[in-house]
Order: structure tokens, then sequence, then C-alpha cells
């Protein structure tokens, strides 16, 4: 089977300290021919796009762009958002786009061009518009159509035929994300009816929502752009032939965004767990060591974690914090290292203190997997909403886990861990001094938590649900096939038997004598003279 990766070159496997989900599956599915389909990071979808050789000042072309970035932009606009005839106004426009861009018009320029910007700023202006988006001026304008602009560049990337080898040549399309990643496969399935598999680790319109939060846009701005990733979700979603969200908390945001249960399927990630099954049973002794792992950044609160040990310390003098990370992806991530190591020595001074710094890259540090072998405790600070790869991690490892209660955490540890308000430092070190005094409750949830994850979590379950499920949908899609091109399963197997196809086969009359495959030796050998007179 040829499937298509749609991805995005801006995600990466260092931060969770594995390759990504979708490389596990092209290396544990041989018998798949796959081929990646990268958006490229940040504004550089330029070099991909078509070559429309002037025909932007087509007067037809510009006509047919402002009919349907009217409707697209009339739909980001209106007031109330998440109506049926808003979400078929927004797929008419955006899919009117796509029919352009595949008719040689230069998009880009089009969706750069002043005329974007007045249609944009009369959908604002509009009656019954969004009380955020009326408010809207110049800078807003720029700043929302630029975004609009490269969320919208895979309609014109040339990945649709037109003798490029491209999406047209694969049995399936395998989204890695909703939203501007999965453009091109919903492109594909109206082109050429090619079945669209979205998967997610987690809510991805929820993150989304919380970036946006943290950027210097206006509030009419995100306010706009809130509405496109919504919309564009929500179309996603309803186009696809399947949805497999990575965790319940996934599914309940999809089904939000107007996904038909029906075809939703979790299929939670797969982690590796070989390098942490060799971690030791937890020991009912009285160790205090505590082990957070992760990348640093605001999102993880481990400034919280610092102070919930703080009064850890207070109860248990010798207990001990290995922090094994480094500086994750959010920008102030690198200051918020120092930040941390600022706060650790003031709370803790002396030399060597009780909170050990530690990067896994540097050399002669430990691994992640080594680090949990030494915990009595592992800790998980934060409110991030993806999927907590850290904390199967440490259940791998057989360890008793404290977390904070964010994303799917709840769903993961089961009752195999201690979960507790997030950014509540009394709740988080009270739970901590819970296991620390308690060993022999440590060993059991440890034990219990190392079996759950061997039941939910590996990557051999992660791939034997992808490879049914991905056949499942093959076997169920009918795309038309290209003249001179064969049909999936459009001939039954019998049709490969030695003698002439689709010869008639005689019917023989219902009677009322035994088969002579059921009867004993001596009717049988009567049978056979009987057949030869």
């Amino acid at each position: 089977m040829r499937i298509g990766l749609l991805t995005e070159g801006a995600r990466t496997g260092a931060v969770r300290r594995a390759p990504r989900w979708y490389d596990r599956l092209v290396q544990g599915l041989p018998g798949h021919e796959f081929t990646e389909f990268a958006l490229p990071a940040g504004p550089s979808y330029g070099a991909a796009a078509r070559r429309a050789g002037g025909r932007t000042r087509d007067r037809a072309a510009r006509r047919r762009f402002a009919r349907h970035f009217t409707d697209l932009a009339a739909a980001l606009a209106a007031e109330p958002v998440g109506t049926e005839a808003q979400a078929d106004r927004f797929a008419a426009g955006l899919h009117g786009l796509a029919d352009l861009a595949r008719d040689r018009a230069d998009l880009p320029a089009l969706l750069r061009s002043e005329a974007a910007l007045r249609l944009l700023e009369r959908a604002c202006r509009a009656p019954g518009a969004l009380p955020a988006a009326r408010a809207v001026r110049v800078p807003d304008l720029l700043a929302v159509a630029g975004h609009l602009g490269e969320a919208l560049h895979p309609l014109s990337l040339d990945w649709y035929g037109d003798g490029a080898p491209g999406l047209d040549a694969v049995d399936l399309c395998h989204a890695t994300a909703a939203g501007p990643t999965a453009l091109a496969g919903l492109l594909a399935k109206r082109f050429f009816g090619t079945p669209l598999l979205v998967s997610e680790d987690g809510p991805g319109l929820r993150a989304h929502y919380l970036d946006r939060a943290t950027t210097p846009l206006s509030a009419p701005a995100r306010a706009l752009l809130a509405a496109f990733q919504r919309a564009l979700a929500a179309e996603t979603y309803a186009r696809a032939t399947l949805v497999t969200p990575g965790t319940a908390h996934a599914r309940r945001w999809q089904e939000r965004c107007g996904a038909v249960p029906q075809r939703l399927r979790t299929v939670p990630p797969g982690v590796p767990a070989g390098p942490f099954l060799r971690a030791p049973d937890a020991m009912a002794d009285d160790d205090a060591t505590l082990v957070w792992a992760g990348p640093v950044e605001p999102a993880e609160d481990l400034a919280g974690l610092l102070r919930a040990f703080a009064h850890v310390r207070t109860a248990v003098p010798g207990a001990l914090l290995r922090i094994v990370g480094g500086p994750g992806d959010a920008p102030d991530a690198a200051a918020y290292l120092a930040h941390c190591r600022a706060l650790a020595d003031r709370l803790f001074p002396g030399d060597p203190g009780p909170v050990r710094f530690e990067e896994p890259a540097a050399p002669g540090a430990p691994a992640v997997a080594d680090a949990y072998a030494t915990a009595a405790v592992v800790v998980l600070s934060g409110a991030g909403e993806g999927f907590p790869y850290g904390l199967v991690e440490a259940m791998f490892s057989g360890r008793a886990t404290v977390s904070t209660d964010a994303g799917a955490v709840c769903e993961v540890v089961g009752s195999t861990g201690l979960v507790v308000p997030a950014g509540d430092p009394h709740a988080l070190a009270a739970a901590v001094l819970a296991l620390l005094t308690d060993p022999a409750r440590r060993a059991r949830l440890g034990a219990a938590a190392r079996a759950r994850a061997l039941e939910l979590f590996t990557v051999d379950r992660h791939l034997t649900a992808f490879r049914g499920i991905y056949l499942e949908l093959l076997a169920h899609a009918h795309p038309e096939p290209g003249p001179g091109t064969p049909r999936p399963f459009a001939r039954p197997a019998e049709t490969h038997l030695p003698g002439r196809r689709g010869a008639a086969v005689p019917r023989t009359p219902p009677t009322d004598r035994t088969p002579s495959w059921a009867a004993g030796p001596r009717r049988r050998a009567a049978a056979t003279r009987g057949e030869a007179r």
C-alpha cells in the first residue's frame, strides 16, 4: 500500500527524546510504501509552490479569487461561530480557492494582494460580524492576511498531479495533525477520492489557542485566526475518512469541533519501552531521591516544583531532587531555565545543594532511563496539553509517580500514581511526602504502573492498531481509477483460480440426497460409479 504521510517540518523529536511516532510507523510497517509530504516550517512554502507564469493579472482569476475569498473571510468574521451555514460557506470558499490554484492562478500572490486586505476588512465591517472583528485595524489585517497566506499555501503546492509524483499516486493520505497539515489530504480526497486518515496525539486546536494567547497579536487578530483554525479543524474532521485521537482528552475536543463519533477511534501513542524496562524494580527502602525529566520551559512549571520541594525538604532533610532536561522549544525556555537555577540557589543555599540540574546531551550526563532507575518517586509538573510521554517512560521504569492534572495525565496513569491540581505546590509536596514515607506503597504503585504501560502504550500495540486501520480503510475505499489503473479489491479472490474467469456455473437443483463428501466410504464409491455411468 502506498501511503502519503502529511507532516509539518517544524515538528521534531528532540523534546520527546524519541523518534516521531510516524517515523516508527515507517520503520515498523515495512510492508507499506511511505512517502512523506512535509510542510516547510515558517513562510518558506514558495519553493514548492506552482509557478504561474504571470497569470495573476488575469481578470477572470481575480474575480474568482474575490468571490471565494469573500466566502472564506465572511465565515471567519461572522457571528455566531460554528453554525452549519457558516461551515458550508467556509468550505465553499476554501475549495473554491483550491480549484483556482489548480487552474494555475498564482494564489500566494493573490492572498498577499491589496484586494485580499480590502475583502477581509469588508467582512469584518459587515453587519453581524464578531465584536472583536469589528475593531480590526490595518496592522491587524496585515497580520491576519499573512497568517492566512501561510496556512493556505498547501493549496498551491505541486503535490496534486500534473506530471510530478504526488498525492495522486498514493492509496491513502495519513495526516499527522488536523488543520493546515491535513489540508493537502482534503484536496487529495476531493480531487482523487483518496481516503484521509487524521491522527492527533493531543487536542491540537486547544494547543493553538494557548499558543496564540502568548503572541503579541491584538485581540481582533487573535479572534479571526482562532475562528480560522476552528473552521479548518471542523472541515478536516468532517471530511476525514477516520480520525484517530491519541487520548480521550483529544477525542472530546474533536467531538466538540464537530467530529462524527462513529469516525473516531482512540489509538494511544506508542512509546519505546526497551531502555526503561531495564530499570530495577522499586525497592521498599528509605531512599528519598526525586527525579523530574523533560524540556525546561514555563509550561512545565519547574518553579512550582522547586517550591514544593522546599516543603518536602523540611519534612525529609535527606531528600534530593534531580532535574534532567535542557531548554525546550519555547522562545523563553533558556531564560526560564536560568530563572529556575537562580530560584534553586536561593531556596537551597550551599554547595552542593539538594537540587541537581542535568542535561542528557551533556558529556558524561546520565540517560533519562538511568535517572529514572535511581528515583524513589518520579515527579511531573506543568500544564501541558500534549501526550505525557515522560509519564509513560516513568511507568515503564516501574516507578511511582506524582503528576499534576493536565491534559491526558489522569487517563494515562489510571490508579497507578497520584495526581494533584496543577499550580498547587502544597498539594504536590503532600503527595510526594505520602509516597516517600510509605516505601511499600511506592513499590506496589510502581509495579502496577509498569504493567499498565506494557498493556496500553507499547510501540507494538501502536503498530498493530495502524496496520489494521490501513487495511480497513483501503478495503472500504472505492476511488475512481484512471485509464488502465486497476481498482483495489475490485475483483474477488476466486477470479484468480485456474480455469475460465467469469464462466457461468450451472446451478444444481436441490436434492435430498446425502452429499458425496458427507457419505461413508461405500456410499461415496457408489456415487462415483453412478457418475461414471
